[in-house]
């Protein structure tokens, strides 16, 4: 054995797992903590918009239907995603706390396109909800039901889960013996297994397989539905009736676009030609937290139930506030008490 063979198994032998990482972030950026000043206002108004729209679907019995099941999914990945992101995000380069450790970095990473992937394949289970309402009405009610958009969604979770599971797992193989800076504004997959100095073809590989199954596929189900409803809508006759069903899915447009052309734009544009780290950092961390915090107000302004529901219930905080005011006035003046 040569001495070259025996300096690649002693290579292949060592294995080295960084204890922290370094998250470049921006650079050379002036006043860049203006513009992260910009997402914590964005996240406290995403958890103030999710957290009313759960909240008006759960108190809400009418919304109890399967339509709104999937739209609590959403709003549930939406908030789960900008928590996943955003605090930790600030606490990196507001207070700059860069350096992460190895475990937290791989967490950080899973549970961010983890929700990511939740959000993109939630709106195709809504466009399969519009298709069959437009194209089979009749049987709508018996297709598309509680039980069978429940298992829907927890086939998601468990599909999304797996794949996820296993592309994030991978990066345990990979030996880090150079750099540890992350060229990313989060512990991105791919600006991560390119730090590796041993065969990370396999971590490509999922790469390729997360994009296509994450970001390619479902908007290419959701235009192909999109034809089929289109087709449908072309047989009636009234043009009338037309206009009242594409009313029904112009808050399922408004989400598909908000989340699926920044994201597309983004990558496309870093594949095809040059994209400046700063302008790919930027245009990836709006991508990831605009489309959760317009969700909530578009289904809260655009569909019609979810914002009478919502008037309802404010209304009656408001006679209740009202109410005991009127009480606590009456108390004072004649010392009694209000039921």
């Amino acid at each position: 054995m040569g001495a070259e063979d025996e300096a690649t198994i002693l290579f292949n032998s060592t294995f080295v797992r960084p204890a922290q990482f370094y998250i470049g972030g921006f650079s050379d950026v002036p006043h860049d903590k203006y513009y992260y000043v910009f997402l914590s206002f964005v996240y406290i108004l995403t958890v103030i918009g999710n957290v009313a729209l759960l909240s008006v679907i759960y108190l809400a019995k009418t919304l109890h239907t399967p339509k709104y099941m999937i739209v609590f999914n959403l709003g549930l990945a939406d908030l789960c995603g900008s928590t996943a992101l955003i605090p930790k995000l600030l606490d990196t380069f507001l207070l700059n706390r860069r350096y992460i450790a190895y475990e937290a970095c791989i967490s950080y990473m899973f549970f961010v396109l983890f929700f990511t992937s939740l959000q993109s394949w939630t709106l195709v289970i809504m466009a399969y909800d519009r298709l069959i309402a437009i194209c089979f009405p009749l049987n709508y009610h018996n297709v598309v039901t509680v039980t069978n958009i429940a298992a829907m969604l927890l086939f998601m979770w468990v599909f999304v889960l797996s794949l996820l599971a296993s592309t994030v797992s991978l990066i345990n193989r990979l030996s880090f013996c150079r750099s540890v800076v992350i060229e990313s504004f989060y512990c991105d997959h791919g600006p991560i297994f390119h730090l590796a100095c041993n065969d990370w073809s396999l971590n490509r590989l999922m790469a390729y397989v997360g994009f296509i199954t994450i970001l390619c596929i479902p908007p290419i189900l959701i235009v192909l539905t999109y034809v089929c409803i289109v087709i449908a809508l072309s047989r009636i006759a009234s043009g009338k009736e037309r206009l009242k069903a594409l009313k029904t899915c112009t808050s399922h447009l408004a989400l598909v676009i908000i989340f699926f052309l920044p994201l597309m734009g983004t990558n496309i544009a870093a594949v095809a030609s040059y994209l400046h780290p700063n302008a790919r950092i930027i245009n990836a961390t709006l991508t990831h937290t605009i489309p959760a915090l317009l969700n909530p107000i578009v289904y809260s302004l655009k569909t019609e139930e979810v914002f009478s529901t919502f008037k309802k219930f404010c209304t009656k905080i408001s006679n209740r506030a009202s109410f005991n005011e009127m009480c606590s006035d009456l108390s004072m003046s004649w010392g009694g008490t209000c039921t």
